[in-house]
């Protein structure tokens, strides 16, 4: 990357409340201004959120050594429609590849279960890009916060017609553009080409359900707490403290149990979404150790291996079974030791 990109993959400093500004110092508008654009509107709900975890999807296939579970996966990839994407993107790489990941907590199908509220509207609140160097060994994740002021550029809706271009506006709300339960991924990616300049070359959308499942196949991740966790944290609204969550101290989580805490924003830490996202970062970087050290495991492979296939949206280039374990394969080099996770400079601005 330049010069330039590399400055803007270093990560700032964490502060517990206040609204995102650009790196310019600009001042932006309020995040419920929706500036005409259907679907754009900032929220202020405490939604929490969940982790991005379809980097997973790409280690199974390859420690798999693709074979058998290539036969099983090729009927459970779901794609989205590349007529959203915009005709104004930035040059193609020349060398290395940069891949979106989305984490989706749409309530629709079995996702209402696991992540409670109401509403089948698609909706992010984590985001990573993942840039894959040329050298295939080396790449850096950079996190956009949800809640971070953007311009988002016209997108286009289920109708075809395409929305105006949204100044000022919560990064999270481009997935929600067209108000479908499968959200807008071709959106967000319009958005973070526009925001970064960089071309994004694929696209994957992970969420709820699969997360959980893909957490239960492992046998679950080791998390430590620095203090006794109740359903208020993780739900604020409610009057009182709840039943206990997760005692202090270290254990391992799986299921409903995981994606419980890497939703958890309130009771640990600072309280904001960016000592979530470093949260979320540190779990998703175990989850990825563990299925490596599992080795060729048919028994756990198969339904990790199902799991993360059936909970992903991909772009078309990723479309199938074949395409999949190709560009897995292209980043079978990739250590867990060379794979940096940052977020983008920030600061904060009022409640954003």
């Amino acid at each position: 990357m330049s010069a330039s990109r590399r400055r803007w993959a270093q990560s700032g400093p964490v502060r517990p409340y206040g609204r995102y500004v650009s790196r310019d110092g600009r001042r932006h508008l309020g995040p419920k201004q929706s500036h005409g654009h259907k679907g754009a509107r900032g929220s202020g709900r405490s939604r929490a959120g969940t982790v991005s975890t379809a980097t997973l999807a790409f280690v199974v296939l390859i420690v798999s050594g693709a074979g058998w579970v290539y036969l099983r996966l090729g009927g459970n990839i779901n794609t989205f429609g590349a007529d959203g994407i915009s005709d104004d993107r930035p040059p193609g790489n020349t060398s290395g590849s940069n891949v979106l990941v989305i984490g989706s907590d749409s309530r629709a199908g079995g996702n209402k279960g696991l992540g409670g509220g109401e509403g089948d509207i698609g909706r992010s609140d984590t985001a990573f890009l993942l840039h894959v160097y040329g050298d295939g060994k080396h790449a850096v994740a950079v996190s956009v916060p949800r809640d971070t002021l953007v311009d988002v550029p016209p997108c286009r809706l289920p109708d075809g017609k395409w929305t105006e271009g949204a100044p000022d506006t919560m990064f999270n709300s481009a997935f929600s553009v067209g108000d479908t339960a499968k959200g807008n991924p071709a959106c967000t990616q319009n958005t973070v080409e526009k925001l970064t300049g960089l071309r994004v070359d694929h696209t994957v959308v992970v969420d709820f359900e699969g997360f959980a499942k893909m957490t239960s196949a492992v046998g679950g991740v080791q998390v430590c707490l620095p203090k006794d966790i109740y359903q208020r944290d993780l739900s604020p609204a409610r009057r009182t403290r709840g039943d206990l969550l997760f005692p202090q101290g270290l254990q391992t989580v799986s299921g409903q149990k995981a994606l419980d805490y890497v939703r958890l924003r309130h009771g640990i830490g600072d309280g904001s979404d960016i000592g979530r996202i470093k949260r979320q970062q540190a779990f998703v970087a175990s989850l990825i150790k563990k299925v490596k050290a599992g080795g060729l495991n048919p028994t756990t492979l198969l339904p990790l291996a199902t799991a993360a296939t059936k909970s992903m949206t991909v772009d078309p280039g990723l479309g199938s079974a074949d395409k999949m374990v190709s560009f897995a394969m292209s980043m079978k080099g990739i250590d867990l030791h060379n794979t940096k996770f940052v977020t983008i400079p920030w600061r904060y601005e009022g409640e954003r």
